[in-house]
């Protein structure tokens, strides 16, 4: 299956406008500026002259060259967005490595913490009868593995920091690229309004001075229908709301060094029974007095029943087959939060996708958001639930509907399915929702300082 454009990349451009709004506005103020004096100029000529249509041709000609110039940086912000969230981007590798380090080293020090274990026990229980050079290399053995032991705890902690660096680096690349499209993309709208603004002073030009009107374009030559075997690699997937999503149980306030569990229900909205239907989770925070990025200090897995289980790199949390129209299934959910987490604002976002086997797919055109509290460890949380906050609209992307092979035959009707998807279902990654979290941070810090500010 052929993907055109995931959606992944859809979400991360959508979640950066919020942060982005923060900093960019002033800078698109003046995107029209240029073009709006021209047409002004063009317009206020004295009346002995009238107005000048040379001047308005001008005008419409530059304000066409912007906006193709614009839509074009566009263009390759997305695709820089793309190229960051792929799993082969220089600082995504990074991590992967990285991360497989501080695996092995936390492994390596499991290891010595366990041969410390086993040669004091060697010690404590060693017969009487040991001659003095035997005791001396029990002994010897303890000293060794304690040595061992206290090297693997500093090498797993240096993995384990050059783990969060990388993964840190490649988040602050990611929320970086989709700012950047964000503000590509306004440049791109502010310029379409002033090329509409100019055609528009120029048509009322012509109108009143009674030019003809230009010969309209002729209409473009309908495309081919697409024969059996064609390359449809280009359709679109729907965004209508043919699955919903909603969380409960996610309390207001969660507490540094506890963990909450929750429920993620994902019901199917259409007339038909959807073959693999996926759920997706993500949980961000940023702390409350300088809106640092904490989201590192969160935890988020999911349960079919057997145990609790990473998410997939995509977000995912599990597979459900063969919903049926009109019902739903359930996804149980764990946010754990670090000992260490300073006080700060939380976010979760969830969403959903589906796929058939004759490939029709779709996801929902938005992802909610609940906002939630992080406490000091031990404070009182009460019983008030998270919040709804706006959703997170996911625009339109370019997934394939090439026909998909079954990939988890196994899970009965509503059943999540433990094997994981399929790499032909759409992926939703929601790591750029970290600029969500950063944007509504900004505001939640600038209202607590406005609100000082008039006490």
């Amino acid at each position: 299956m052929k993907i055109r454009r995931s959606i992944a990349t859809a979400v991360a451009l959508a979640v950066t406008a919020p942060v982005t709004l923060l900093a960019a506005s002033p800078a698109f103020a003046e995107t029209g500026t240029t073009t709006t004096a021209a047409v002004t100029e063009a317009q206020n000529t004295d009346a002995a002259s009238g107005v000048d249509l040379e001047k308005l041709e001008k005008a419409v000609a530059d304000a066409q060259a912007a906006y193709d110039a614009a839509v074009a940086a566009e263009t390759e912000a997305e695709k820089t967005v793309e190229a960051t969230l792929s799993d082969t981007a220089p600082l995504a590798v990074a991590y992967t490595e990285a991360k497989a380090a501080a695996d092995r080293a936390a492994a390596d020090k499991a290891a010595a913490d366990q041969a410390v274990t086993d040669a004091k026990t060697a010690l404590d229980n060693m017969p009487d009868d040991l001659s003095d050079d035997e005791r001396v290399a029990l002994a010897k053995a303890l000293a060794d593995a304690e040595k061992a032991a206290e090297a693997a705890a500093t090498a797993k902690t240096t993995a384990d920091t050059a783990a969060a660096e990388a993964l840190k680096a490649r988040d602050d690349q990611r929320v970086e690229a989709g700012r950047k499209h964000y503000t590509a993309q306004e440049a791109a709208k502010a310029a379409k309004a002033d090329l509409d603004a100019a055609k528009k002073a120029l048509e009322d030009a012509e109108k009143d001075t009674g030019t003809p009107e230009p010969e309209p374009d002729p209409k473009p030559e309908p495309k081919p229908e697409p024969k059996p075997g064609d390359d449809q690699g280009d359709d679109e997937c729907d965004a209508k709301s043919k699955v919903g999503v909603a969380v409960s149980g996610l309390p207001g306030k969660v507490a540094a060094g506890s963990s909450v569990n929750f429920t993620l229900r994902i019901t199917n909205h259409s007339d038909r029974t959807l073959d693999y239907v996926q759920p997706y989770a993500a949980a961000f925070a940023v702390d409350s007095k300088g809106m640092n990025d904490i989201s590192h200090l969160l935890k988020l897995q999911w349960s079919d029943g057997s145990g609790w289980k990473s998410l997939s790199s995509d977000d995912m949390a599990g597979e459900i087959t063969d919903l049926k129209a009109g019902s739903g299934a359930d996804v149980r959910l764990r946010l754990s939060v670090d000992a260490k987490a300073p006080a700060g604002l939380g976010f979760a976002f969830a969403a959903g996708s589906y796929v058939n086997e004759d490939g029709t797919c779709g996801w929902t055109p938005e992802a909610n958001r609940y906002d939630f509290d992080i406490v000091a460890a031990g404070a009182k949380t009460g019983n008030e639930p998270a919040k709804p906050g706006k959703p997170m609209p996911m625009p339109q992307g370019g997934t394939s509907t090439a026909p998909v092979k079954a990939a988890n035959t196994a899970a009965t009707t509503g059943e999540l399915a433990a094997t994981g998807s399929s790499d032909a279902m759409p992926q939703i990654a929601l790591a750029g929702a970290a600029a969500v979290a950063l944007g509504a941070g900004a505001v939640f810090v600038v209202r607590r300082r406005k609100a000082g500010a008039d006490a």
